[in-house]
């Protein structure tokens, strides 16, 4: 293993009803644990949704309602996830966009408080763009000369993930084989949020990045307009995005 870990690696993979990180579902989950040791135990779970998947939807996983009716729930196995994902570092393919935003809306509506800044997380999409702009297929044969099979197969894409990953640190002699290092590459902007809508100006304040007050730092803005906060809590939002806003507002009172 070229990879160099100080703690666990838990890659992963996402199926879902759609893209929409604070509307839709997951359906499937497979997590690959990678130990210092190199080690490794996966698991994969169907789920139901608790809606109908959409027909665009199976037509790119395979994945029908038909499949899932007889699958737990997505809170019924949510401790055992986060039990996997404890005390590791997350990575995963296009996963920093949207398989950890996804994951993390699921564990919030489970009652489960996610806390970002305990992992770090290395997106292998956003290192094979910039050392060789394309998608998980094409790097797969890049890196590990083989043909991706079964592709958009949690199971089959959590797998070749981890092998295109470990071919990266490999191929580079410049890039980093510890987490730290790959989690800095990974970063294609920094947020406070994971869907975007709270940046950081050159002093690293909170800004916001979008809507009226784009620009302009979030304490001063709820601090001359709170209705604005009210108006973000009661609208169609991130689950995480409102748990960031709210810790601000907080901060914001001492």
């Amino acid at each position: 293993m070229n990879l160099k870990l100080h703690k666990p690696l838990c890659i992963f993979d996402l199926e879902t009803t759609g893209i929409t990180v604070g509307k839709d579902r997951i359906v499937e989950i497979c997590i690959l644990k990678v130990n210092p040791d190199a080690s490794r135990e996966s698991r994969t779970w169907l789920v139901n949704p608790e809606r109908s998947i959409p027909a665009d939807a199976s037509a790119i996983h395979g994945i029908y309602d038909e499949d899932v009716k007889e699958a737990p729930k997505f809170k019924e196995i949510a401790s055992k996830i986060m039990e996997m994902l404890s005390g590791a570092d997350l990575g995963g393919f296009n996963s920093n966009r949207f398989d950890v935003p996804l994951l993390v809306e699921e564990l919030l509506r489970a009652g489960i408080d996610f806390d970002l800044s305990k992992f770090k997380l290395v997106d292998a999409q956003t290192i094979f763009h910039k050392m060789e702009p394309r998608n998980l297929s094409a790097a797969y044969q890049f890196y590990c000369g083989k043909t991706l099979e079964n592709a958009h197969s949690a199971e089959a894409d959590v797998m070749a993930t981890f092998e295109v990953l470990d071919a990266q640190v490999a191929h580079y002699e410049d890039l980093p084989n510890e987490i730290a290092g790959l989690s800095e590459i990974s970063q294609q902007n920094k947020f406070a949020d994971l869907a975007g809508f709270i940046g950081f100006d050159g002093d690293g304040k909170e800004i916001f990045n979008f809507g009226k007050y784009k620009g302009q730092r979030v304490k001063d803005v709820f601090q001359k307009d709170l209705g604005y906060y009210g108006w973000i809590q009661a609208a169609d939002f991130p689950l995480y995005t409102k748990k960031v806003l709210t810790g601000i507002q907080l901060r914001s009172k001492f």
